[in-house]
């Protein structure tokens, strides 16, 4: 950016007024950069990132600039992006796409099928805060392994930085945020009954097992049971996400929980990584094998429900602002057909049923915003609908949702068709519209921008995965074009 300076002949003013006024207004890339090292911008979150968005989308929005692909790379196993990192073979490689082209970070050797990353999460240190070591400040992978252990490792070395046993009883496989960079959580596979033991009459209440931690430093919150006695016979699957407990039954019944509400409730005993413990008549290390972490959280009655509704396969969607919910009413014949309430009292939202017409093997999906801003996105194969949640009227706390602007793709809509013979020789032409996504076959696809870089991991027939790394390229033109 410091060279688009050098290179750019214009005249900047480095007075704070006359910078302000004649260069944020046309917002040249030098005059916002200029202004940027002066500190103009005030001291309001996010000003400067806002800034720093408004070069990148010129510079991407200019009619010179192209991207170009600079590396591809296939592999057998999924293709992970994490923030400037690209990972292979199950996190056992990391490259770095941050220069012209990507490099490799580091490659371990081949690890034991027991040894294997079953999931992963990048967690960053925050700013401006002290913590106990000075491990904690580095930038790390916090990784679950097939044999049940939690790794937290450098994403620049691999080098392991700490190392938790969680169990020599449950199978933990899942990992995933409760709140992000804040706490996370380890979910098991469920437990199911064989048919030998279906056969004796053995039956297991427990479905699955939770266990939370506190990252940077990572320390044992607790870990609770899914008790069929004590959510109900129906329930499927549970997890947890910003504090809530969420429980999912079957017919598509969700309930919510107050996670915090069960920890102080039904915490049997403060558990600490590291120090000794006894827990159901044996002694260990919290933490370490095959003591690893106690299930310290036992659920004897159910908790109050926060919130519960019925939809389509469990899918449920809670943000905006203010608070809204997206469902699919519980009907087969419902599905691709969303509702947007209000949190609040359930009450629909006007122009809270979205539907996009389309013809293609997925449905179209839709979700929050991620920027808190009440945006909804709503993805078809064909276009986006950006819609907006506003009040209707001031005072009445009614909310409409408004359609912002649509993105069409452009796709030819050519009909084609098939020929068939028949057992006595005669042909029949049979005609049939395209489908919306692709002929016959959808393959999964992803698209990933991070600044001047577009990362393309694709999967090809038959599990082949490709990642393609596109490079932001300006085309200066020639003197006399």
């Amino acid at each position: 950016m410091d060279n688009l300076v050098i290179k750019q002949s214009i005249r900047v003013h480095v007075t704070k007024k006359s910078t302000s006024i004649s260069c944020l207004r046309k917002k040249n890339n030098c005059c916002i950069l200029s202004a940027r090292a002066l500190g103009l911008y005030g001291n309001e979150d996010g000003s400067v990132l806002r800034k720093n968005l408004t070069i990148l989308r010129q510079l991407v929005c200019q009619k010179s600039t192209t991207f170009e692909c600079v590396w591809t790379k296939q592999s057998n196993s999924p293709v992970v992006y994490e923030k400037g990192r690209i990972y292979f073979d199950n996190y056992r490689s990391c490259f770095c796409s941050t220069g012209p082209k990507p490099t490799v970070l580091y490659e371990l050797p081949k690890l034991h099928k027991s040894q294997k990353i079953e999931d992963a999460l990048l967690c960053e240190s925050p700013l401006g805060e002290m913590l106990p070591k000075p491990s904690d400040h580095v930038p790390s992978l916090i990784a679950l392994t097939a044999n049940n252990w939690l790794i937290r490792t450098s994403i620049k070395t691999a080098e392991i930085l700490e190392k938790i046993y969680l169990s020599s009883q449950w199978k933990f496989r899942y990992l995933t945020w409760d709140d992000t960079q804040e706490t996370i959580v380890a979910k098991t596979t469920q437990n199911k009954v064989t048919a030998v033991a279906r056969a004796a009459g053995i039956q297991h209440s427990v479905l699955l097992h939770l266990a939370m931690f506190r990252v940077l430093p990572l320390t044992f919150v607790g870990m609770l049971a899914i008790d069929k006695n004590i959510f109900g016979n129906n329930v499927t699957d549970a997890t947890v996400s910003h504090g809530l407990l969420i429980v999912m039954y079957s017919m598509g019944l969700v309930k919510l929980y107050s996670f915090q509400r069960i920890v102080e409730k039904f915490t049997q005993k403060q558990c600490i990584l590291g120090q000794k413990c006894e827990w159901n008549n044996t002694t260990g290390i919290v933490g370490t094998s095959p003591f690893g972490i106690p299930c310290n959280i036992k659920i004897t009655d159910c908790p109050p429900v926060l919130f519960e509704v019925s939809c389509l396969k469990s899918a449920l969607q809670i943000g905006g602002h203010p608070w809204h919910y997206i469902v699919t009413p519980n009907e087969r014949k419902q599905e691709g057909i969303y509702h947007i309430y209000s949190l609040k009292d359930k009450k629909l939202a006007e122009n809270g049923i979205q539907e996009m017409q389309c013809c293609s093997l997925d449905t179209d999906w839709i979700y929050f915003h991620p920027d808190d801003s009440g945006r909804i996105m709503h993805i078809g194969p064909t276009q986006i609908n950006v819609l907006q949640l506003s009040e209707k009227s001031e005072g009445l706390q009614r909310w409409q949702v408004l359609r912002a602007f649509t993105i069409y793709s452009a796709r030819e809509r050519a009909v084609e068709s098939s020929v068939r013979v028949t057992a006595y020789g005669r042909v029949v032409k049979r005609r049939f519209s395209q489908l919306d996504d692709d002929n016959y076959e959808t393959y999964s696809h992803q698209l990933l921008f991070d600044r001047d870089t577009i990362i393309h991991i694709q999967l090809l027939p038959p599990r082949t995965f490709c990642c393609h790394v596109y490079k932001m390229d300006q085309h200066m033109a020639e003197d006399g074009d």
